[in-house]
């Protein structure tokens, strides 16, 4: 079941809900369930795994507890630290991240993210960096993850 932004229109105790329902589906139905949203603190309580993308294009992809508790991409990491009480000893989102969104129309070239990263280096403008497996289950495209 495709389920793009289900709740991020919802006040809280409809969130729970919602959330609470689908869940009972999932399991009553044995169903997979593809969760889209931009509000990684309710995606973490949903999800089995995790991709994160930014203008369309893969950033990240781990079980949940993996991504939110060791994240590798700086895209992944400024989304964590703009969940409140994250949990993780990150600086403040706004210094993860910088600038203005790219037009998608229009979107650089090479790593997507590269305009807004702080770690954007030349390479990041020319080559596009390709999906890798950086774990036993969390693969990553970055030229430079931590």
């Amino acid at each position: 079941m495709i389920c793009d932004e289900p709740v991020s229109a919802l006040d809280v105790s409809v969130q729970a809900q919602i959330l609470g329902l689908l869940e009972d589906l999932k399991e009553r139905f044995r169903l997979t369930l593809v969760f889209i949203a931009h509000d990684l603190a309710v995606v973490k309580n949903v999800s089995d795994r995790i991709l994160v993308m930014y203008l369309g294009k893969v950033c990240e992809l781990a079980p949940s507890a993996d991504l939110i508790g060791r994240p590798a991409h700086p895209y992944t990491k400024a989304l964590i630290a703009s969940i409140p009480g994250g949990g993780l000893d990150l600086p403040p989102a706004d210094t993860l991240i910088s600038g203005e969104p790219p037009s998608p129309v229009s979107p650089p070239t090479g790593c997507r993210f590269r305009t807004r990263c702080p770690r954007a280096a030349a390479r990041c403008a020319q080559e596009e960096p390709q999906i890798r497996r950086i774990g036993e289950d969390h693969w990553l495209a970055c030229h430079f993850p931590d």
